[in-house]
């Protein structure tokens, strides 16, 4: 759907009218702008998956999708992947206004939700060393680890674009991956409730 709402918005040149119309704006969900027509501010947070900057931008968070998200489909069921896509939009939506309330600037693209889809799979896949003898500390520990991790690689990022960290939508990722760590276990444990 991701790729084929890029294709469509590209072949009629309206990728700037879909940016303010279907992406996360933070002052319309303040209240502070009103948009007509435009998509309701409360499901921005979705559509705003549908939009993206250019090939590159939906290149890159596809790839990242199917890698991650194949995997982490096998341990926590196409339930459980959905669910972790729609808190991760949802929860990078919140982490970018939280940032900047009155901000003008859309938030476009998928890779809020697909760092929820990221963080999971770390959690899954990553080799947590037993640090001390508790294994649920152990596991506080490197979910710690994997969020501090997450945040150095994504102020590095945006140190790189020349301090352009929220036009990357930084506070995003970083929210996004927190959703992805914090829904892991419980999506984990409800998949196989039944084992």
């Amino acid at each position: 759907m991701t790729a084929l709402a890029w294709l469509l918005v590209s072949l009629i040149g309206a990728q700037d009218q879909a940016a303010m119309t279907m992406g996360f704006l933070p002052a319309r969900f303040s209240g502070d702008l009103a948009l007509s027509p435009a998509v309701p501010a409360l499901l921005t947070p979705l559509s705003a998956t549908l939009v993206h900057g250019g090939l590159l931008h939906l290149a890159l968070n596809l790839l990242m999708l199917v890698w991650c998200g194949s995997l982490v489909e096998r341990i926590l069921g196409r339930g459980g992947l959905l669910m972790l896509y729609g808190v991760g939009a949802f929860a990078a939506a919140i982490a970018q206004w939280a940032v900047d309330p009155g901000s003008m600037t859309p938030m476009i693209g998928a890779s809020g939700a697909i760092s929820a889809v990221i963080g999971a799979f770390a959690l899954s896949f990553g080799q947590q060393k037993a640090i001390v003898r508790s294994p649920a500390l152990n596991r506080l520990l490197n979910t710690a680890w994997l969020l501090a991790a997450r945040i150095v690689l994504q102020l590095m990022t945006g140190w790189l674009a020349g301090g352009q960290g929220l036009l990357l939508a930084t506070p995003a990722h970083i929210g996004g991956f927190l959703a992805g760590l914090a829904l892991q276990r419980p999506l984990l444990l409800w998949r196989y409730r039944g084992a």
